[in-house]
């Protein structure tokens, strides 16, 4: 991969995990803290959702953001050819094992 390549390669990796901690911080600091008053006022399955955000909410909202950073980057990696590059590495790495047994 090229320096520019790698770059911009980095550049994107960085703005997906910037967005994806953004919405980290606002379900778990803002919703489970600031706004949890407010929240509060709405009900979801029989508990204040200010309360379930912040017991329950955010764990699920933390696993759906680890799923959709693997989406954008599988969606990163073939833009930058990258997926063919590791699965390279991997048969030679599996190759050369192979050949010292």
């Amino acid at each position: 991969m090229s320096d520019n390549n790698a770059q911009s390669y980095w550049k994107s990796n960085i703005k997906i995990v910037l967005a994806l901690l953004s919405v980290w911080f606002f379900i778990s600091f803002g919703c489970g803290i600031l706004f949890v008053d407010t929240l509060d006022n709405i009900r979801f399955g029989g508990f204040k959702l200010g309360f379930w955000i912040a017991q329950q909410g955010s764990i699920f909202v933390f696993v759906a953001l680890i799923y959709i950073y693997i989406y954008f980057m599988d969606k990163l990696d073939a833009k930058y050819n990258l997926e063919s590059t590791k699965l390279e590495k991997i048969s030679e790495e599996y190759s050369l094992e192979e050949d010292k047994k």
